[in-house]
């Protein structure tokens, strides 16, 4: 059994309300969640290109620096005064005995140191170079410039000779970073420089005659990342060659950065050269990187971004987004108000004008008539309770006529019995006195009219309609002299079990003799088909042809024969016409079936009946 709905959402009111909390709330969650994920994947883009811009500003700043740091490096390694200066330097180293030699070497070196400090200060990144050193291979008078916070010592190009890095730059084909490390000639504190040591090559040979060494300072990174404001769970690294540095207060700490990555987001970036990725920290929690290279040389800058900044932004959007849902619930709210007003009290009223009605106040009520479709309605229920008692009066009216209906009906069902013992009493006296033509047409009269009494509007198998015809026929064959034959084709003893209208027949038969058969002046004859017909997507059909040899009819009397236009008789059974019939039909059986004729004047003509099988 169905559960009944409550009785507050079989209400209009009810369903107003429920359809416009579901608007409402389908509206919120739709929000919310567009909202959410909008404003996270907002944000985080935001985090990640406001880093990457502020990244690329750092590297910019220090690939500009290098190049200049770079150019003048290489300078010192293919400068021909510098070349010059230590080639005389080792053929002096040859012969020491020439006295004129050291005067001329004072002179050349004395040029040589000018022109490397005034490239030296032509240098735009001049100001992180820390030391620069030129000395020939036997590490003796060699020139050195240093910037005003390093030290000068006369045996520099001796430390560095005996320094770590020495051998390992210096027999590099290549030039490699072997990352920063404590300046060598700074005795006092911790000073972190980027050492630049390449040969000096002769300017006839492939033979080196000394070396060029350039101390970066590592205020060329500091004094960018130094105004770099990152947040407490926020990381900023340097990666130099194979090494790589964390800043921490304000000095770069060499690190082990271990990370496992879980995806890559480069696509979320402006720069194609910038990486960013989704990893996993050691610790287990999970974080965004963005790097950025910096220079030519492979070195990059990597930021682990503030998962707490991200969270505070995230609180704020959530915020706005609460609020933008207690918004759309206070619209919906007035929604429903709005609602209210403009459906269910138009509504309440109208019901309550139609319990006024039926409790039998038929009055006209004004109040309900508004300018819109509801007023029409209620126009309506107006002209509907104005209406009422004059549909009552013509009720009890047509009651009245439908009782005189019957009492005449009645007095006609006494005729028909009443024909029908009188016939049977002339029948035994025709049978008395050998009258046999006479006793056959009283029999039959007799069944026609029994028939008759019965009345019209039943269904009757199709054997019954055809004994009906049967009788019919043999009291008109008496009238023609047996001028009329009658043949009958029936497919099979199952189709006379068929349903069809009492008199369906008949008036088609009497057709047949007095409009086709009779004029003719000449014997007729009559043929009556009963066949069926299976069709695949439709019920067995019925079909009955009526075909007789007389005079035929033109297509416009073809019309209106099943038009109904023909003149009517006085006779009872013409008085039934072939419309009459096929209206019946397809008042009972739908208007796919009827009758349709065919005929050709002069010859024949065919009335074809079409209706489905249906079996009593």
């Amino acid at each position: 059994m169905k559960k009944k709905i409550p009785a507050l959402f079989s209400s209009i009111r009810g369903k107003v309300l429920a359809g416009t909390v579901a608007i409402t709330a389908a509206i919120a969650i739709i929000t919310v969640f567009i909202c959410f994920f909008v404003f996270q994947s907002f944000l985080r883009q935001n985090q990640l290109q406001s880093a990457e811009h502020n990244l690329q500003i750092i590297s910019n700043n220090v690939s500009a620096n290098m190049e200049n740091i770079l150019a003048f490096s290489q300078w010192c390694c293919t400068n021909t005064d510098i070349s010059h200066y230590l080639e005389s330097i080792k053929e002096h180293s040859r012969m020491p005995s020439i006295s004129s030699d050291d005067a001329y070497l004072r002179i050349l070196a004395l040029n040589t140191y000018n022109r490397l400090k005034e490239e030296y200060n032509n240098t735009y990144s001049s100001s992180y170079i820390s030391r620069v050193v030129i000395s020939p291979c036997n590490q003796k008078n060699y020139l050195q410039i240093s910037d005003t916070s390093s030290s000068t010592t006369s045996i520099a190009a001796d430390i560095l000779h005996h320094s770590d890095f020495f051998e390992e730059l210096l027999q590099s084909p290549t030039r490699i970073w072997i990352g920063l490390c404590s300046d060598p000639l700074f005795p006092v504190g911790r000073y972190m420089i980027l050492p630049i040591l390449r040969p000096v090559y002769s300017q006839y040979s492939t033979e080196a005659v000394g070396w060029s060494y350039v101390a970066i300072s590592d205020r060329l990174f500091l004094d960018y990342l130094d105004s770099f404001y990152l947040e407490q769970d926020s990381c900023l690294y340097l990666h130099i060659g194979s090494h790589i540095y964390q800043l921490s207060d304000g000095a770069l700490v060499e690190t082990d950065f271990d990370f496992q990555t879980l995806s890559d987001i480069s696509d979320r970036t402006f720069d194609p050269n910038t990486i960013a990725r989704q990893v996993k920290l050691p610790d287990g929690s999970r974080r965004t990187i963005i790097t950025c290279p910096l220079g030519t040389e492979g070195w990059q800058i990597s930021q682990l971004l503030s998962e707490e900044a991200y969270q505070a932004q995230s609180q704020l959007y959530v915020a706005i987004i609460v609020g933008i849902t207690a918004i759309i619930i206070f619209l919906g709210f007035l929604l429903y108000i709005f609602l209210n007003r403009i459906i269910n009290q138009p509504i309440q009223a109208l019901l309550k004008k139609i319990d006024s009605i039926a409790l039998g106040d038929f009055s006209r009520d004004p109040s309900i008539e508004w300018p819109d479709e509801f007023g029409a309605i209620g126009r309506c229920v107006n002209h509907m309770s104005e209406n009422v008692v004059t549909l009552m009066d013509k009720k009890v009216e047509d009651e009245k006529q439908k009782k005189d209906l019957e009492y005449q009906i009645l007095q006609s069902q006494i005729n028909p019995h009443f024909l029908y013992n009188t016939l049977n009493s002339i029948k035994w006296m025709a049978t008395i006195q050998n009258a046999s033509g006479i006793a056959e047409m009283t029999t039959s009269l007799a069944r026609l009219m029994k028939n008759v009494s019965k009345g019209t509007a039943a269904l009757i198998p199709l054997k019954e309609e055809l004994d009906l015809v049967k009788d019919y026929f043999l009291i008109q064959q008496y009238r023609y002299g047996g001028t009329i034959s009658m043949d009958y084709q029936i497919e099979s003893d199952e189709l006379l079990q068929c349903l069809i209208h009492r008199f369906t027949l008949q008036p088609i038969i009497e057709n047949a003799m007095f409009h086709g058969i009779e004029p003719k002046g000449c014997a007729g004859h009559i043929l009556v088909k009963v066949s069926q017909e299976t069709l695949s997507d439709e019920p067995r059909l019925l079909c009955i042809s009526v075909t007789d040899n007389g005079i035929g009819m033109s297509q416009e009397t073809i019309e209106k024969v099943l038009k109904g236009d023909t003149a009517p008789t006085a006779d009872f059974f013409r008085h039934v016409g072939i419309s009459n019939v096929a209206k019946r039909i397809q008042y009972e059986f739908g208007e796919q079936y009827g009758i349709t004729i065919e005929s050709q004047l002069g010859e024949y003509t065919t009335m074809h009946i079409t209706l489905p099988c249906r079996f009593s």
